[in-house]
């Protein structure tokens, strides 16, 4: 009896097919999705700069670092939980992978509600321990409010999205990605051209674009995860297996062993790009202009290779499930062909067209020489080290999948000193290139010590969960 693969036999398994295979096919519709999920960001500015005006923007813009922070913990917790799935489906435990999927939404349903009651009430005072201006406060304040009351939609979609992608389904969020993102843009246009809503028609247009795909996600998740083991003539019985339970309070430890950590880590990647926000601003607009452009390219450059260390995540996880950690060990090698031939695509598509990009994410009203050259050093610049954030997010990909989470954090936390000590320490000596000197630096020093950890194997190690016996037999 071999270990349960669903519908990933047909389309490539993560448990039998080629591991450099089944990664890169996976990793695929995730770049997509991020790269639509990327353009509708620009699409949403636009509308609201361009029909309700420069306050307007100012004032979603104002809020842009604090719906951040909620968006990594619900996608850090959803991946972080997501890692106990994929490794009760490689061990063929279908009834309790069940109820890791139930314990997983109900636990951050709730989460989600007690976030969202505590932000509503304490929006104001959030806004002015940021600093808002007033004459963008109550745009802001408004946005915030009806964003408040959206956050269990904003956080069951990403949560179920990670739950999909740790069953071997990447496909599935995408589609339902470019169903709310292009919902989200008509309601936007819509409320705000239609009905003169304003900020507050975009935030609502958020909130329901959420809402339905959010739904619609539930419906798709409940059936599949119901019909899993149903046409697979050697998936283990269900009397073989624990009998599934709406919830797990034991389950629920085993799952924040992995889930805070991961939380942690997406959660301090905006610390950082706060702190090192606040080393840019004190060079002026122009600096501040040119940095902007950069950052939103450097944004979009990265997404193949973090999707790739979800990848290597999801692979790492059903294989340790499995008892495989040979073909781990063969997908992180894999991971690294991969990674290196995104890197080096990206690297010379920067270096000859980077000027043209650059001047593409500027707003064409004749921003100052420093300013496109700012942007244009730091993108030419920071395009040579791709490489590095690959390498850092496959072997933490591993790591976290197979439930080491220890140094994976303590890496992250490295990666955050560095790039905000160097940038505060150098600044003032050479300019704002201390910031973009740091980032490398930080992605280097973070991909070492976590692959100084998998080199020691103790990964292998670790058992979140224990596989069916003889479920791996037929992967041999």
């Amino acid at each position: 009896m071999k270990a349960y693969s669903n519908s990933q036999e047909k389309k490539g398994n993560m448990l039998t097919d080629s591991p450099g295979r089944a990664m890169f096919f996976f990793a695929l519709p995730m770049i997509m999705g991020n790269f639509f999920q990327q353009f509708y960001n620009i699409i949403d500015s636009v509308v609201v700069g361009r029909f309700v005006g420069e306050e307007a923007l100012a004032s979603v813009g104002a809020s842009a670092s604090i719906t951040s922070v909620f968006i990594a913990v619900a996608i850090g917790g959803g991946v972080g939980s997501s890692v106990l799935v994929s490794q009760f489906l490689g061990a063929g435990r279908l009834g309790q992978m069940r109820t890791a999927v139930s314990t997983t939404l109900i636990n951050f349903l709730g989460l989600s509600i007690v976030l969202g009651l505590a932000g509503y009430g304490l929006n104001d005072t959030i806004l002015r321990l940021m600093h808002t201006p007033d004459n963008v406060f109550a745009d802001a304040a408004t946005y915030l409010r009806i964003y408040f009351m959206g956050l269990p939609f904003l956080f069951m979609y990403n949560v179920q999205a990670s739950i999909f992608q740790s069953m071997g389904d990447s496909r599935t969020p995408l589609y339902l990605l470019i169903f709310s993102s292009l919902l989200n843009v008509v309601l936007d246009l819509w409320f705000v051209l239609e009905f003169h809503l304003a900020v507050a028609g975009v935030a609502w247009a958020t909130l329901i674009a959420q809402g339905i795909s959010a739904l619609l996600s539930f419906g798709l998740l409940i059936a599949r995860v119901r019909n899993m083991g149903k046409d697979e003539t050697d998936a283990p019985r269900e009397e073989e297996q624990p009998r599934f339970r709406l919830y797990d309070g034991g389950m629920v430890l085993r799952m924040v062993k992995v889930a805070l950590p991961s939380t942690i880590q997406q959660s301090i990647v905006n610390v950082g790009m706060l702190l090192v926000q606040s080393v840019i601003n004190g060079f002026g607009s122009a600096v501040m202009a040119g940095y902007a452009a950069g950052s939103r390219l450097e944004s979009l450059s990265i997404v193949p290779m973090l999707a790739a260390g979800n990848a290597m995540s999801t692979f790492s996880a059903q294989n340790m499930g499995a008892g495989r950690p040979d073909r781990v060990r063969r997908g992180y090698r894999a991971g690294y062909a991969i990674v290196g031939g995104f890197a080096v695509g990206i690297c010379l598509v920067m270096q000859l067209w980077g000027r043209q990009f650059v001047l593409a994410f500027m707003d064409g009203g004749g921003q100052s020489d420093l300013a496109l050259q700012t942007g244009l050093q730091y993108t030419k610049f920071i395009s040579f080290f791709y490489v590095f954030i690959g390498l850092k997010a496959i072997t933490d990909g591993l790591l976290r999948g197979a439930g080491d989470m220890v140094v994976f954090t303590a890496a992250n936390l490295v990666n955050l000193t560095i790039r905000v000590t160097v940038a505060f320490w150098l600044a003032p000596v050479i300019g704002p290139q201390a910031v973009w000197y740091a980032v490398p630096m930080g992605w280097l020093a973070n991909y070492l010590i976590s692959f100084c950890r998998y080199a020691g194997g103790q990964w292998e190690r670790i058992r979140l969960v224990e596989k069916e016996k003889g479920a791996a037999a037929g992967n041999k």
